[in-house]
Parts: structure tokens; C-alpha cells; sequence
């Protein structure tokens, strides 16, 4: 039994972590011991880092018990660096929560001053070797065989271990001790990774008075959505994720996700995906004490192209309607609800690529976090195209009067068909950039032809392959890919 964490007032007795719990008692027959929960730990930790989306969305995790902030543009919207700090510091306190917190330049002084300086720090760009100095080697969060070996040639601090000639400490223990040292005072850049995507674009709002009803939170929504608009505008885009994020005052943070089917930048409608999303919440959703920040973040964005529409009001992307019912249907039960009876409803999206049987796929009907197009448009193709394309060719037997002339008959799910008209070819060249191209980086065009047999019934066929000494050797097949009519 060892002590896997304690408290500024346990340190202060001269405890400290791993000590084993015998000694401890030992030295302080008071001691009050919990047993550690790991996983509640973390679950805190979690919980904390969601609330810190308050103040910046680049929160990432540091270990099991830290958080790096990156607040680069942030620190002026609570009256500089140290207000942001001491605001951060006195909500997390009211929360009942014990923090260190600093302020740095890099990620290792600011790691190195909340864990070793005496009270919160802020340090200025190009202060950090003078702050630094005095700190023990510990805080460069180096290994404890590292620090051992350091010790033993009488390196106890950051500031003599700077002074000391880098060569041989390279040789002696490696990269990874002038590496840290680096970092920490800025000659080497330190990246951090934030736990969540940074979303595309945001709008935020924060509130003098917290609110609690539900048609508050709505009218923020449409003030949001409406700074947003302008932007989607400017871009040419529409949302197809969105998250509204509410903050409770006590520090529990709300997230409420929407997709759409199709991309939308109307605040009216984002008001009414979410008036589903909230009445799906029902009796979760717990405004508390109220909401004092609330966010909107549109996580995934598609192209609104500007083009004619259509006097007749057909087709699919005339039909708003339908779209928006089934964006509200996944809003209030989810994207599963929107089924056939058996499987997911899906719909055909536009994928760039000359091969016919690539050039669309098959994706939700609502839009989600994880599977979002992002406007990707297909190549406008050289001729028509058949009403029915097969999943895949499938060969068919040819006679052709020339050679690379277009078919006069052929045999197809052994029916025989008799060619009364074609037209053709269209050539439609391999993908050899493609993973599943040759290794020769060649594949087989396709020459493709539109037939008429005798009984008007129009298919799509096409000749793989060459003939002559431009080919291969091996003679060109023949496949049936679609039907007209």
C-alpha cells in the first residue's frame, strides 16, 4: 500500500507519492487515506477539460492528473494573461477543486512553474531561462534514472544543467535531457494535440446573467447561428455537424449535436434541428443553476453551390422538405431512426473519379460528426449515362464486324441480343494512381458504347483492353455495365 496521491497540506508533513502507507502513518498517526480510484480520477479529469473549453478549444490531456491550455488569442476576452488565470483559478476553487495553474510560452515552463513555483506564475516570452534557473531538474519532466545519473555529477537544477557543456551530456544520457531542456525554454517548438477537433468555424456568446430556460437557449441559438450565416456565406458552405455547447456556472457542460442531409446555413432551420435535439433530451437535459457561455461549432461543412433551379420544382435538391424532416427525425431519436425497416436509409453522393463504378457511394441520409462529405463534386461526364448501373460489369460475349468496331451482337445472361444501332466509343482511361492500380502503372482503358437492341432496349457495354501491338498479349473483354431503358 503506497501513497498514489496527496494534497499540498500532506506534502507540507514531509509525505510524498509512492512513499508506502506504513511510514506514512508512521510519521502522521492523523492521516486521513482514501483509497485511490483510477478511473474516477480520470472521469474528473475529463470532466474538467470540457469545462476549460470555456476559455480556449485546445485543451489537451497532460498525464493523469494535468491539462495544457493553448490560450494563443484567447487571453484578451478576460482582461489579459492574468485574469484569465485568476478567473480560471478562482472557478475550479469555487468548484472545489484543488489546481496549480502558470502561464508560459512553451508547454515545458508552463508545466515546470504549476508544478514548482511557490504561487501562480505568468512568464513573459524571453523570461524563461532566468525563471527557470532555480527549479529543480525534476521539473524538465525527465525520467528518475536520468535524474539519478544527473544528481550523481552534481546537477540538481535547471539553470546548472543549461550552463553545463551539452556534448557530453548528450553522450552520457542521451538527447532526450537537452531535448526537454529545449523545449522548455523555447529553442525547440512543442506541440500539443487537443483531445477534441478544433471546429471549422465558432461562435460564442458569454452571458452576465446566467439563463435556464429553454427558450432562452433558443433565442441564443438563432443570435449564433446568425453571426455564423454570414460567414457560411462568405465561403460558399453550409453546415452539415453542428455542436451547441452550453456551460453551466457550476462547471458541468452540456453538448448537443445535429447533422443534416444536406448542407444548411439558415438560422431558422439550425433553430429547428435543435428544438428536436432538445425535446429528445427531455429530462437530461438539467440547466442547474444556469448557463453563463454557450457555443455553436460547426464541426463539418459542404459546398451550397449558386446555380438555376429548376421551373418544374423536381429532383431531389428541390425537395428541402424531405431533407429537413429526416434531420429532424435523426435530431429527436437519433440517426438510426431513419430506416427502411431493416437497414440505415442511405443516399448517393458524388465521388471523384473517372471510373464509372467509383464516381458515387453510398452514405447516410443525415449527416453526423464522423461521416460528413465535404462537398466533393464529381467530373461532369462526356456523354450520357445509363438510368441503371450494374455493381459491377459483368462480361458478356461480342461479335463485332471490325475489330475495335462496336458490337453487332451479344450473348448476355445467355440471352442472345441483336445490336439495331450504336454509338461510340467513349473512351474512359485506367486510374493508375489509384491502390489498386498495376504495378506496371497501365491499366486497361475501356472503350465504351451506347447499344440499341431490336427491341429498343438500350445498354451500356464496353471493350477492355486494345487490340494489336499497342496491347498486352491478351485479347480485349467485353462487359455489360448498365442499362438505359
Amino acid at each position: 500500500m503506497r501513497i498514489a496521491a496527496l494534497d499540498e497540506a500532506a506534502e507540507a508533513l514531509g509525505l510524498c507519492r509512492g512513499q508506502g502507507l506504513a511510514d506514512a502513518r508512521a510519521a502522521c498517526p492523523e492521516l486521513d487515506i482514501v483509497p485511490a480510484d483510477p478511473e474516477a480520477d480520470r472521469r474528473l479529469l475529463a470532466a474538467v477539460a470540457d469545462w476549460c473549453d470555456r476559455y480556449t478549444p485546445l485543451v489537451a490531456p497532460d498525464g493523469a492528473d494535468g491539462l495544457f491550455l493553448d490560450i494563443s488569442g484567447c487571453a484578451h476576452l478576460f482582461g489579459g494573461e492574468q485574469g484569465l488565470l485568476s478567473d480560471l483559478m478562482a472557478r475550479l476553487h469555487e468548484q472545489g477543486i484543488a489546481v496549480r495553474a502558470a502561464l508560459a510560452p512553451t508547454p515545458g515552463a508552463a508545466w515546470a512553474a504549476a508544478r514548482f513555483a511557490p504561487a501562480p506564475l505568468v512568464i513573459e516570452k524571453g523570461a524563461e531561462a532566468p525563471v527557470l534557473a532555480p527549479f529543480p531538474l525534476a521539473a524538465l519532466r525527465l525520467d528518475a534514472e536520468t535524474l539519478a545519473g544527473l544528481a550523481k555529477v552534481g546537477l540538481k537544477t535547471v539553470g546548472q544543467l543549461a550552463a553545463a557543456p551539452r556534448a557530453p551530456l548528450a553522450r552520457r544520457f542521451g538527447r532526450q535531457c537537452l531535448l526537454r531542456l529545449d523545449q522548455a525554454l523555447g529553442a525547440v517548438e512543442e506541440a500539443i494535440s487537443p483531445r477534441l477537433p478544433v471546429p471549422a468555424l465558432s461562435a460564442e456568446r458569454r452571458l452576465a446573467e446566467p439563463v435556464g430556460r429553454v427558450e432562452d437557449v433558443e433565442q441564443l441559438l438563432l443570435s449564433l447561428a446568425m453571426r455564423l450565416k454570414e460567414d457560411l456565406e462568405r465561403r460558399g458552405l453550409g453546415a452539415r455537424a453542428l455542436e451547441y455547447t452550453l456551460f453551466r456556472v457550476d462547471g458541468a457542460v452540456h453538448r448537443l449535436c445535429v447533422g443534416a442531409s444536406r448542407p444548411v446555413r439558415d438560422p431558422e432551420t439550425v433553430v429547428r434541428l435543435f428544438r428536436e435535439r432538445l425535446a429528445g433530451v427531455g429530462d437530461g437535459f438539467d440547466a442547474g443553476h444556469g448557463f453563463d457561455v454557450v457555443r455553436l461549432n460547426v464541426l463539418a461543412t459542404g459546398e451550397i453551390s449558386c446555380r438555376q433551379g429548376d421551373f418544374a420544382q423536381t429532383g431531389e435538391d428541390d425537395n428541402p422538405d424531405l431533407a429537413l424532416l429526416l434531420d429532424r427525425i435523426a435530431a429527436r431519436l437519433g440517426g438510426g431512426a431513419v430506416t427502411d425497416g431493416r437497414h440505415p436509409v442511405r443516399r448517393i453522393e458524388p465521388v471523384e473519379s473517372h471510373v464509372p463504378e467509383r464516381a458515387e457511394r453510398r452514405v447516410p441520409v443525415t449527416g453526423n460528426r464522423k461521416d460528413s462529405p465535404a462537398g466533393e463534386q464529381a467530373p461532369e461526364p462526356a456523354a450520357p449515362r445509363p438510368a441503371r448501373l450494374l455493381s459491377a460489369p459483368e462480361p458478356v460475349e461480342v461479335v463485332a464486324g471490325v475489330p475495335e468496331g462496336p458490337p453487332q451482337r451479344f450473348r448476355w445472361r445467355r440471352a442472345l441480343y441483336r445490336v439495331a444501332r450504336a454509338e461510340g466509343p467513349e473512351r474512359i482511361g485506367g486510374e493508375w494512381w489509384t491502390a489498386d492500380a498495376p504495378e506496371d502503372l497501365a491499366p486497361d482503358p475501356r472503350d465504351y458504347y451506347r447499344v440499341e437492341d431490336e427491341e429498343g432496349r438500350r445498354y451500356w457495354l464496353f471493350r477492355r483492353g486494345l487490340y494489336g501491338p499497342a496491347g498486352r498479349g491478351a485479347q480485349p473483354q467485353w462487359f455489360m455495365h448498365g442499362m438505359f431503358a
